[in-house]
């Protein structure tokens, strides 16, 4: 696995959502399922439902004022990545801009990081994905089928980063804030926009000012794991 080529250093992608707009719709799971070639029973993204009988703290109410709130959960490629350090080969990395990769050629599928991970984010794949009646012919070719035997996770979409500033590269171009802000498959499908994506090292981005947001959290903070991806509370 590279890194992205003509990514600017000192780059913090990260993501923040917005559980207000968040409606559990489950299409930015699929779109990454589909974007990435994710194979059958697996999904880098989940769209976690809570209130009710899953969450007895956060009462869901009583027909018909019923109150859920939804949260898509997939990596949080943390700057203090407890799965980085648990690879004993290396495979799992960081990458200059905050991505945290797995190279699939190097993985020797210990799982050592799936035990590491907090937030159980990462998948073993027990079988090479398939397709209906044999045919891959709709697989995206700009993402590398992962064979059985090693772990994946979601990347952040890091094909699509990559050919933007490349393409910024050869045209002698910026990549805009807003141009980030629904790169990834799961933000570019979003009807509700409730995923922005973007560079948390820029103080003017708008991730960054959503991250500086009264409701914005981080999921088990306290562990020191650092993760990109910030919530902002749901009023429900």
């Amino acid at each position: 696995m590279t890194e992205v080529t003509g990514t600017p250093p000192a780059k913090r992608l990260g993501m923040v959502v917005d559980l207000n707009r968040c409606m559990g719709c489950w299409t930015c799971a699929v779109a990454c399922k589909a974007e990435n070639n994710v194979g059958a029973g697996l999904f880098w993204l989940r769209v976690l439902t809570i209130g009710g009988s899953d969450h007895i703290d956060v009462p869901a109410g009583e027909f018909p004022a019923v109150a859920m709130a939804y949260q898509p959960t997939g990596c949080f490629h943390c700057d203090n990545a407890p799965c980085v350090k648990a690879c004993p080969v290396g495979a799992t990395y960081r990458r200059a801009d905050g991505i945290v990769m797995i190279n699939y050629d190097t993985c020797i599928g210990c799982r050592y990081c799936m035990i590491a991970c907090p937030y159980n984010r990462r998948y073993y794949n027990w079988s090479a994905p398939t397709w209906p009646g044999g045919d891959s012919s709709s697989a995206n070719p700009d993402v590398a089928m992962r064979p059985a035997g090693v772990v994946e996770k979601c990347t952040l979409c890091q094909h699509r980063i990559r050919a933007r500033y490349e393409r910024a590269r050869l045209d002698e171009e910026s990549v805009t804030d807003a141009e980030l802000q629904r790169l990834p498959a799961c933000a570019a499908s979003c009807p509700t926009e409730a995923i922005t994506f973007g560079d948390l090292a820029d103080e003017k981005s708008l991730i960054a000012q959503l991250a500086r947001n009264p409701r914005a959290v981080r999921l088990l903070e306290h562990l020191g794991s650092g993760p990109k991806v910030f919530y902002l509370r749901s009023s429900r």
